[in-house]
């Protein structure tokens, strides 16, 4: 599996869409909780997006808002209205001038869910002539889906979401390199080769050279390179990573022991002060569900 997408599924993404409606009358759409991660996309319509601080802009229809930890802002229509803020199923007969807008929350089952958030801006916008084919047929199917309320919907909405971010991730991780710090590794034609050793044999006793062999470089160029791309030296995202495969393992109730010897430690104190370094906490705290 490529480095990415194990960044993905070794996050475990919750994904929840709490609104997902038309809106009219004089409405307003507010933050829903601030540092959550969380999205809106404009189904139909446009409105203003007001976040202080940072820009009012009109966002219209496909168009869809990241905030990696939602800060404050609001969503209202563009023109003056009139009449009760009033939300109606994409099934009731469509409002004079109505605004259908999705939003969802997105949680993360893993601690290592900083590494990505801190690497993104506070808030940024996709617009839908940007994501062209995958934000076309995404809304499709979330249309589709909002209109039939069928079996399965709301299961259904939260997943269409999900891959929602996904891509929206990664659309930016490639269309904003010099912006995502170490996430820039990721799409950095040699350097995700070596990335993508380290994922699948976290276990392995690895070293610098070993690690510019797999990106076909030299030893000082991929030290060097590896460094001004993401900030970053080689050995310690090797280390971070077995430490984000440990938690894993650990929540799931697995063995101290076992996890260090799946992430390369012969020593098992060796590996809890890694572990303790990495997160602050102990990890049997961690394999006991005691993380909070």
């Amino acid at each position: 599996m490529e480095a990415f997408s194990s960044l993905i599924q070794q996050l475990n993404l919750d994904v929840h869409v709490y609104h997902n409606a038309q809106v009219c009358g004089d409405w307003r759409l507010q933050e829903s909780h601030l540092g959550q991660t969380c999205f809106h996309m404009v189904t139909f319509g446009r409105c203003y997006l007001d976040v202080p601080g940072h820009f009012k802009i009109m966002v219209n229809e496909g168009d869809l808002i990241i905030f990696p930890r939602e800060i404050a802002h609001s969503m209202q229509p563009v023109d003056d209205a009139i009449g009760i803020q009033q939300h109606l199923a994409y099934s009731s007969p469509a409002a004079p001038e109505s605004t259908g807008m999705l939003c969802g929350s997105i949680s993360f089952l893993h601690s290592g869910s900083s590494f990505l958030l801190d690497a993104l801006p506070a808030v940024f916008i996709i617009n839908a002539e940007e994501g062209n084919t995958w934000t076309k047929s995404l809304l499709t199917m979330i249309m589709n889906e909002s209109l039939n309320s069928g079996p399965g919907a709301a299961s259904i909405l939260d997943r269409l979401s999900e891959l929602l971010f996904i891509y929206a991730l990664r659309y930016f991780l490639v269309k904003n390199p010099e912006q995502v710090g170490v996430l820039a590794l990721y799409n950095h034609p040699r350097l995700k080769i070596a990335l993508q050793a380290i994922h699948q044999k976290p276990e392995q006793a690895w070293t610098l050279k070993m690690l510019a062999q797999q990106a076909a470089m030299s030893r000082t160029s991929f030290a060097e390179t590896f460094k001004h791309s993401s900030g970053w030296t080689a050995m310690q995202y090797v280390t971070w990573w077995r430490m984000q495969i440990a938690w894993s393992e650990l929540n799931k109730g697995h063995t101290i022991s076992d996890t260090a010897e799946k992430v390369g430690y012969k020593s098992e104190p060796a590996f809890s002060r890694a572990f303790h370094k990495q997160f602050n906490i102990n990890p049997g705290k961690v394999r006991k569900g005691k993380q909070h």
